[in-house]
Protein backbone atom coordinates (compact mmCIF):
# COMPACT_ATOMS: atom_id res chain seq x y z
CA UNK A 1 0.00 0.00 0.00
CA UNK A 2 1.28 2.96 -1.27
CA UNK A 3 1.24 5.95 1.73
CA UNK A 4 1.54 9.38 1.77
CA UNK A 5 2.74 12.31 4.05
CA UNK A 6 2.80 15.85 3.66
CA UNK A 7 5.08 18.09 4.76
CA UNK A 8 3.14 19.83 7.55
CA UNK A 9 2.93 16.53 9.54
CA UNK A 10 6.83 16.33 9.29
CA UNK A 11 7.30 19.32 11.14
CA UNK A 12 4.78 18.87 13.60
CA UNK A 13 5.80 15.64 14.66
CA UNK A 14 9.42 16.98 14.99
CA UNK A 15 8.20 19.45 17.06
CA UNK A 16 6.42 17.13 19.43
CA UNK A 17 9.32 14.90 19.42
CA UNK A 18 11.78 17.70 20.12
CA UNK A 19 9.68 19.33 23.27
CA UNK A 20 8.08 16.34 24.52
CA UNK A 21 4.37 17.80 24.49
CA UNK A 22 1.84 18.77 22.22
CA UNK A 23 0.88 21.93 23.64
CA UNK A 24 5.08 23.14 23.63
CA UNK A 25 5.10 22.11 20.36
CA UNK A 26 1.99 24.20 19.46
CA UNK A 27 3.53 27.34 21.07
CA UNK A 28 6.56 26.67 19.32
CA UNK A 29 5.33 26.39 15.80
CA UNK A 30 2.15 28.74 16.86
CA UNK A 31 -1.29 26.34 15.97
CA UNK A 32 -3.47 25.57 17.75
CA UNK A 33 -2.83 21.63 19.94
CA UNK A 34 -6.01 20.04 18.23
CA UNK A 35 -4.48 20.99 14.95
CA UNK A 36 -1.08 18.99 16.36
CA UNK A 37 -2.93 15.98 18.03
CA UNK A 38 -4.94 15.82 14.61
CA UNK A 39 -2.01 15.24 12.38
CA UNK A 40 -0.14 13.14 14.73
CA UNK A 41 -2.61 10.69 14.91
CA UNK A 42 -3.15 10.89 10.82
CA UNK A 43 0.64 10.12 10.69
CA UNK A 44 0.48 7.06 12.78
CA UNK A 45 -2.95 5.66 11.06
CA UNK A 46 -0.74 6.08 8.31
CA UNK A 47 2.28 4.15 9.26
CA UNK A 48 0.06 1.07 11.01
CA UNK A 49 2.22 2.01 14.49
CA UNK A 50 2.35 4.50 17.54
CA UNK A 51 4.95 7.03 17.38
CA UNK A 52 4.73 8.04 20.84
CA UNK A 53 3.96 7.08 24.12
CA UNK A 54 1.47 9.03 25.93
CA UNK A 55 2.14 9.99 29.60
CA UNK A 56 1.55 11.68 32.14
CA UNK A 57 4.57 13.75 31.72
CA UNK A 58 4.40 14.08 28.07
CA UNK A 59 4.83 12.70 24.77
CA UNK A 60 7.83 9.79 24.97
CA UNK A 61 9.07 8.89 21.33
CA UNK A 62 8.73 4.62 20.96
CA UNK A 63 11.46 2.44 19.27
CA UNK A 64 9.62 2.92 15.79
CA UNK A 65 9.24 6.84 16.59
CA UNK A 66 12.84 7.20 17.08
CA UNK A 67 13.58 5.57 13.80
CA UNK A 68 11.14 7.71 11.72
CA UNK A 69 12.80 10.92 13.69
CA UNK A 70 15.60 10.06 11.95
CA UNK A 71 13.67 9.49 8.69
CA UNK A 72 11.75 12.90 9.37
CA UNK A 73 15.23 15.15 10.01
CA UNK A 74 15.98 13.92 6.62
CA UNK A 75 13.26 15.07 4.94
CA UNK A 76 12.98 18.80 6.61
CA UNK A 77 16.68 19.07 5.73
CA UNK A 78 16.20 18.14 2.08
CA UNK A 79 13.82 20.48 1.68
CA UNK A 80 14.87 23.21 3.34
CA UNK A 81 18.31 22.88 1.58
CA UNK A 82 16.28 23.04 -2.40
CA UNK A 83 14.74 26.07 -0.90
CA UNK A 84 18.08 27.87 -1.19
CA UNK A 85 19.24 27.40 -4.43
CA UNK A 86 18.21 30.10 -6.08
CA UNK A 87 19.13 32.24 -3.36
CA UNK A 88 23.00 30.46 -3.10
CA UNK A 89 23.07 31.36 -7.23
CA UNK A 90 22.56 34.24 -6.38
CA UNK A 91 25.05 35.33 -4.65
CA UNK A 92 28.50 33.68 -3.59
CA UNK A 93 29.44 34.78 -0.49
CA UNK A 94 33.59 34.45 0.35
CA UNK A 95 35.42 35.16 3.40
CA UNK A 96 35.98 33.16 6.54
CA UNK A 97 33.89 31.52 9.52
CA UNK A 98 35.56 30.76 12.83
CA UNK A 99 33.07 27.89 14.38
CA UNK A 100 33.68 26.72 17.82
CA UNK A 101 31.95 23.39 19.42
CA UNK A 102 32.45 21.21 21.66
CA UNK A 103 33.04 17.61 21.95
CA UNK A 104 29.66 15.92 22.88
CA UNK A 105 27.40 18.13 20.73
CA UNK A 106 30.15 18.02 17.39
CA UNK A 107 28.98 14.79 16.55
CA UNK A 108 25.18 15.02 16.35
CA UNK A 109 25.15 18.32 14.88
CA UNK A 110 28.16 19.66 13.34
CA UNK A 111 28.71 17.56 10.10
CA UNK A 112 25.26 17.76 8.35
CA UNK A 113 25.36 21.57 8.94
CA UNK A 114 29.24 22.02 8.04
CA UNK A 115 28.18 20.02 5.00
CA UNK A 116 25.50 21.77 3.93
CA UNK A 117 26.53 25.31 4.31
CA UNK A 118 29.66 24.30 2.02
CA UNK A 119 28.10 22.92 -0.69
CA UNK A 120 26.16 26.09 -0.95
CA UNK A 121 29.01 28.60 -0.16
CA UNK A 122 32.24 26.69 -1.42
CA UNK A 123 34.35 29.41 -1.61
CA UNK A 124 33.85 30.74 2.75
CA UNK A 125 36.36 29.19 4.35
CA UNK A 126 35.59 27.36 7.68
CA UNK A 127 37.99 26.74 10.69
CA UNK A 128 36.72 24.70 13.57
CA UNK A 129 37.51 24.70 17.31
CA UNK A 130 36.80 21.94 19.99
CA UNK A 131 36.90 22.67 23.49
CA UNK A 132 34.67 23.32 26.87
CA UNK A 133 31.88 25.46 26.54
CA UNK A 134 33.80 28.10 29.47
CA UNK A 135 35.95 28.72 26.77
CA UNK A 136 34.52 28.81 23.73
CA UNK A 137 32.21 31.64 25.64
CA UNK A 138 35.65 33.02 26.42
CA UNK A 139 36.54 32.72 22.77
CA UNK A 140 33.38 34.41 21.94
CA UNK A 141 33.24 37.15 24.37
CA UNK A 142 36.14 38.02 22.66
CA UNK A 143 35.46 38.30 19.34
CA UNK A 144 37.85 35.26 18.55
CA UNK A 145 34.61 33.01 17.19
CA UNK A 146 31.99 33.99 15.01
CA UNK A 147 29.52 31.89 16.83
CA UNK A 148 29.41 28.54 18.80
CA UNK A 149 27.47 25.01 18.74
CA UNK A 150 26.94 23.97 22.06
CA UNK A 151 24.99 22.65 24.80
CA UNK A 152 23.25 26.40 25.75
CA UNK A 153 21.76 26.05 29.19
CA UNK A 154 23.49 27.84 31.49
CA UNK A 155 25.73 30.39 29.98
CA UNK A 156 28.45 32.06 32.09
CA UNK A 157 27.81 35.34 30.54
CA UNK A 158 24.22 35.31 29.34
CA UNK A 159 23.87 38.94 29.40
CA UNK A 160 26.62 38.99 26.63
CA UNK A 161 25.71 36.59 24.33
CA UNK A 162 22.83 35.83 22.02
CA UNK A 163 21.40 32.30 22.07
CA UNK A 164 19.11 30.74 18.78
CA UNK A 165 17.91 27.38 19.63
CA UNK A 166 18.66 24.58 17.54
CA UNK A 167 16.69 21.90 19.64
CA UNK A 168 15.61 20.86 23.30
CA UNK A 169 15.78 17.02 24.08
CA UNK A 170 14.55 15.57 26.91
CA UNK A 171 17.01 14.27 29.70
CA UNK A 172 15.73 10.26 30.67
CA UNK A 173 17.20 7.49 32.39
CA UNK A 174 18.89 4.77 30.47
CA UNK A 175 18.91 1.16 32.05
CA UNK A 176 20.05 -2.08 30.77
CA UNK A 177 16.66 -4.24 30.05
CA UNK A 178 17.72 -6.51 32.58
CA UNK A 179 17.81 -3.41 35.58
CA UNK A 180 14.96 -3.79 38.13
CA UNK A 181 13.58 -0.08 37.66
CA UNK A 182 13.27 -1.42 33.74
CA UNK A 183 9.89 -2.88 34.99
CA UNK A 184 8.32 0.58 35.92
CA UNK A 185 7.50 3.03 32.49
CA UNK A 186 8.42 6.15 34.70
CA UNK A 187 10.81 6.61 37.59
CA UNK A 188 11.43 8.96 40.05
CA UNK A 189 14.75 10.68 41.38
CA UNK A 190 14.43 9.22 44.15
CA UNK A 191 14.79 5.83 42.89
CA UNK A 192 17.39 6.48 40.27
CA UNK A 193 19.19 8.24 43.18
CA UNK A 194 18.75 4.83 45.43
CA UNK A 195 21.29 3.27 42.61
CA UNK A 196 24.47 3.01 40.90
CA UNK A 197 24.99 5.56 38.63
CA UNK A 198 26.96 6.20 36.05
CA UNK A 199 27.86 10.12 34.93
CA UNK A 200 28.76 11.35 32.23
CA UNK A 201 30.73 14.59 32.79
CA UNK A 202 30.48 16.85 29.51
CA UNK A 203 29.08 20.47 28.65
CA UNK A 204 26.81 21.05 30.94
CA UNK A 205 24.81 18.37 31.11
CA UNK A 206 26.09 17.21 34.81
CA UNK A 207 25.65 20.74 36.01
CA UNK A 208 22.05 20.56 34.80
CA UNK A 209 21.64 17.37 36.61
CA UNK A 210 23.57 18.43 39.85
CA UNK A 211 20.99 21.44 40.13
CA UNK A 212 18.29 19.33 39.94
CA UNK A 213 19.56 16.64 42.84
CA UNK A 214 20.01 19.52 44.71
CA UNK A 215 16.69 21.10 44.27
CA UNK A 216 15.09 17.53 45.46
CA UNK A 217 17.30 17.06 48.42
CA UNK A 218 18.96 14.37 46.78
CA UNK A 219 22.13 12.47 46.90
CA UNK A 220 22.90 9.90 44.05
CA UNK A 221 25.29 6.72 44.38
CA UNK A 222 27.90 7.80 41.80
CA UNK A 223 29.37 4.62 40.34
CA UNK A 224 31.65 6.27 38.09
CA UNK A 225 32.02 10.55 36.90
CA UNK A 226 33.33 10.05 33.23
CA UNK A 227 33.54 12.37 30.13
CA UNK A 228 33.77 9.86 27.84
CA UNK A 229 30.00 8.05 26.67
CA UNK A 230 30.45 5.22 24.73
CA UNK A 231 32.13 4.35 28.87
CA UNK A 232 28.60 5.20 30.17
CA UNK A 233 26.90 3.29 27.22
CA UNK A 234 28.79 0.00 28.35
CA UNK A 235 28.79 0.35 31.95
CA UNK A 236 24.63 0.88 31.81
CA UNK A 237 24.86 -2.07 29.07
CA UNK A 238 25.80 -4.28 31.74
CA UNK A 239 23.69 -3.19 34.46
CA UNK A 240 26.16 -1.72 36.44
CA UNK A 241 24.53 1.23 36.75
CA UNK A 242 21.97 3.47 35.05
CA UNK A 243 22.30 7.16 34.14
CA UNK A 244 19.96 10.03 33.09
CA UNK A 245 21.35 12.46 29.36
CA UNK A 246 19.41 13.76 26.99
CA UNK A 247 17.81 11.97 23.71
CA UNK A 248 19.62 13.52 21.04
CA UNK A 249 22.47 10.86 22.67
CA UNK A 250 20.78 8.10 22.61
CA UNK A 251 20.63 6.02 19.35
CA UNK A 252 17.90 3.42 19.56
CA UNK A 253 18.61 2.49 15.98
CA UNK A 254 22.35 1.06 16.66
CA UNK A 255 23.30 -1.73 18.97
CA UNK A 256 22.41 0.73 21.89
CA UNK A 257 18.61 -0.68 21.29
CA UNK A 258 19.72 -3.94 22.26
CA UNK A 259 21.37 -3.20 25.74
CA UNK A 260 19.46 -0.34 26.85
CA UNK A 261 16.55 1.40 27.31
CA UNK A 262 14.82 4.72 28.64
CA UNK A 263 12.38 5.50 30.77
CA UNK A 264 10.59 8.84 31.27
CA UNK A 265 11.20 11.20 34.62
CA UNK A 266 8.26 11.35 36.93
CA UNK A 267 9.70 14.36 38.52
CA UNK A 268 10.35 17.36 36.41
CA UNK A 269 13.98 17.98 34.82
CA UNK A 270 14.92 20.60 32.63
CA UNK A 271 15.78 19.53 29.23
CA UNK A 272 19.23 20.06 27.50
CA UNK A 273 18.99 22.97 24.77
CA UNK A 274 21.45 22.44 22.29
CA UNK A 275 21.97 25.99 20.12
CA UNK A 276 23.42 28.69 17.93
CA UNK A 277 25.39 31.15 20.80
CA UNK A 278 27.54 34.33 19.50
CA UNK A 279 28.30 37.77 21.10
CA UNK A 280 25.14 40.02 21.67
CA UNK A 281 25.83 43.41 19.93
CA UNK A 282 28.30 42.15 17.23
CA UNK A 283 27.47 43.51 13.78
CA UNK A 284 26.93 39.85 11.71
CA UNK A 285 28.76 39.70 8.81
CA UNK A 286 26.55 37.96 5.57
CA UNK A 287 28.79 34.41 5.53
CA UNK A 288 27.59 34.48 9.49
CA UNK A 289 24.10 35.31 9.27
CA UNK A 290 23.52 32.98 5.93
CA UNK A 291 25.00 29.96 8.17
CA UNK A 292 22.99 30.96 11.16
CA UNK A 293 19.72 30.70 8.38
CA UNK A 294 20.97 27.68 7.32
CA UNK A 295 21.05 26.14 10.99
CA UNK A 296 17.52 27.26 11.91
CA UNK A 297 16.38 25.57 8.25
CA UNK A 298 18.05 22.37 9.18
CA UNK A 299 16.59 22.26 12.88
CA UNK A 300 12.97 22.87 11.54
CA UNK A 301 12.63 26.08 13.83
CA UNK A 302 10.59 28.18 12.41
CA UNK A 303 10.83 31.16 15.32
CA UNK A 304 13.22 34.16 13.82
CA UNK A 305 15.05 36.26 16.10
Amino acid sequence: MQRHFTFKQFRYFLAVSETGSVAAAARMINIAQSAVTSSILELEATLGTRLFERTSRGMALTQAGHRFQASARKVISAVAEAGMIDRGRQETLTGTLDIGVTSLVAGYYLADLFARFQRSHPSVRISVVEDTPQFLEHLLVNGELDLAIMVSNALGDPQALVVELLTSSPNRVWLASSHPLAEHSEISLAECAAVPQVVLEADRVEGVMRAVWSRFGLHPDVLLRTGSLEAVRSLVGVGAGITILPDFLYRPWTLDADHIEVRNLRDAVPSIDVGLVWRRGTRTRDVVSEFIEIAREQSGATRRS
